[in-house]
C-alpha cells in the first residue's frame, strides 16, 4: 500500500510541476453575478460607491477577476462587503474594489 501511495504522490507531483504556473491559476477568482447582461459592474478605486470608477466589468465578457484579499468589513453581511480585486482584461490590468453581492467564486483559468 505504501508503494502505491508513493507512486500516486510521485505521479501527481510530476504532473503538477510539468507546466507553467501563473498567479491566476486555481481558486481565488471571481465572476460577475447578479448584473443584467446589458449592464456592467463598476470597479471602484476604494470600497465605496461614491469613489471613482476604474473599470467596468461586463457579465460573461470580463476576462479574469482575481480576489486579492478578504472582502470587508467582516462586521457586515456578505452582500454589503467590498472585495479588493485585480482585473486582467484584454486592455490591461486594473486594481480596485467590487461589491460582494455582484460577484461569486470561480476557478481561475
Amino acid at each position: 500500500m505504501r508503494q502505491v501511495l508513493t507512486f500516486c504522490f510521485t505521479v501527481y507531483f510530476a504532473a503538477a510541476s510539468t507546466g507553467p504556473v501563473f498567479a491566476t491559476t486555481g481558486p481565488g477568482c471571481l465572476v460577475v453575478a447578479n448584473v443584467a447582461t446589458d449592464d456592467v459592474l463598476n470597479m471602484r478605486t476604494k470600497p465605496s460607491a461614491s469613489t471613482a470608477i476604474v473599470d467596468r466589468l461586463v457579465p460573461n465578457q470580463h476576462g479574469v477577476i482575481h480576489l486579492d484579499g478578504p472582502c470587508e468589513p467582516v462586521s457586515v453581511a456578505w452582500e454589503s462587503r467590498w472585495c479588493p480585486v485585480t482585473h486582467y482584461g484584454g486592455d490591461g490590468t486594473t486594481k480596485g474594489w467590487v461589491k460582494a453581492r455582484f460577484v461569486r467564486d470561480s476557478e481561475c483559468p
